[in-house]
Order: C-alpha cells, then sequence, then structure tokens
C-alpha cells in the first residue's frame, strides 16, 4: 500500500476556490481502480495551507490515476508543498 501525505500551500484568498477545481479530481481518484482513499481539505489552523492524504493498493494504480499531474493553472497556484510517499507491506487495523 502507498499513503501520499502531507500539504500545499496557496493564496488564502484564492484557497475555496483552489478546493473547489479539485472535486472532479477527488470523484475520479475515488472511482479509480486501486484508489483506497483520496481526500484535500482546508487546515482549520492555517488559512494557506490545503492538507492531502491518499491511499493506494499498489504503484500502478497511484501512477495510472496521476497521469501527467497537476494542470498549469492549479500547479501556478501553488505557492510551497511538503507532500511525501510512504510505503507499506502489511496492513494493521486499529
Amino acid at each position: 500500500m502507498i499513503i501520499v501525505a502531507g500539504y500545499l500551500r496557496v493564496d488564502p484568498a484564492q484557497r475555496a476556490a483552489y478546493l473547489d477545481t479539485c472535486v472532479e479530481v477527488m470523484r475520479q481518484a475515488r472511482a479509480t481502480e486501486g484508489c483506497f482513499d483520496f481526500g484535500l481539505s482546508a487546515d482549520l489552523l492555517e488559512p494557506d495551507r490545503i492538507n492531502i492524504y491518499e491511499r493506494w493498493a499498489t504503484r500502478e494504480a497511484l501512477d495510472t490515476f496521476r497521469g501527467s499531474g497537476t494542470d498549469e493553472e492549479q500547479g501556478a497556484q501553488i505557492l510551497g508543498a511538503d507532500v511525501r510517499e510512504f510505503f507499506y507491506e502489511k496492513e494493521v487495523a486499529l
């Protein structure tokens, strides 16, 4: 399993608009075979931060969904980011 977690930084005045452009991406991700979870959300403490959390069954599923990545318009709005991938071979339910 692959977990993608981290955050993006955007102009606080544009955060809601940025997230609005992500709704369809979230729908597509969640409908993709091998996607267990996909979420983007406004941070409750930092007005410029968007939290990212994704869980994927395999590298192939993640790469198939990613394709060419963020489009130029969305990419231009990102002022900073810290997003990382974590790999797990054994899952433990709590």
